[in-house]
């Protein structure tokens, strides 16, 4: 299964994501983890007001708009894996770092659904730019996209036209 994000943690949260609060908001944690010695050694270098805020501030997001659903959507969908309350963007922090766990083929599998090669919002946002011309069209779908580890690029545009 192919997993090839074009940005790091690291970079998703640098650019401006997730209202800077995704490891700000309450989660249920039902196993210890240190999420301290997670910060310390994945996202040295990057402020915390970029993923600790208790609030979401859409103006801290790249394209100045919200994206996503709330945490009780994730559970409620499913999409929560007990050693990774936070969700997918913990999961790929852990992933970048080295981990492999039991948990990854699922979390590739959504990866490649949303923006893999033929992921359903990847291939809408290259299909909006090819009509309008446009490279900031959708700022929603795009916004989204980084979070998932995706920005739009010449290349990937490229590929989408011969396909």
């Amino acid at each position: 299964m192919i997993f090839k994000p074009n940005i790091s943690p690291q970079e998703i949260l640098l650019a401006g994501a997730f209202g800077g609060c995704y490891f700000g908001v309450d989660v249920e944690i039902t196993r210890e983890f240190n999420y301290q010695e997670l910060f310390d050694e994945t996202l040295s270098g990057v402020d915390e007001n970029l993923y600790l805020s208790p609030t979401y501030k859409k103006s801290i997001n790249k394209f100045k708009t919200d994206a996503g659903l709330p945490y009780s959507d994730w559970k409620a969908k499913g999409w929560i894996h007990e050693d990774d309350p936070y969700g997918w963007f913990e999961w790929y922090i852990k992933y970048d770092a080295g981990r492999r766990h039991p948990d990854d083929a699922r979390q590739i599998e959504r990866w490649n659904n949303f923006c893999g090669s033929n992921g359903r919002w990847k291939r809408r946002i290259y299909k909006m730019i090819n009509e309008t011309g446009n490279w900031n069209v959708s700022p929603r779908i795009q916004q989204s996209l980084l979070h998932w580890g995706y920005t739009v690029n010449q290349k990937d545009y490229e590929e989408f036209l011969i396909q």
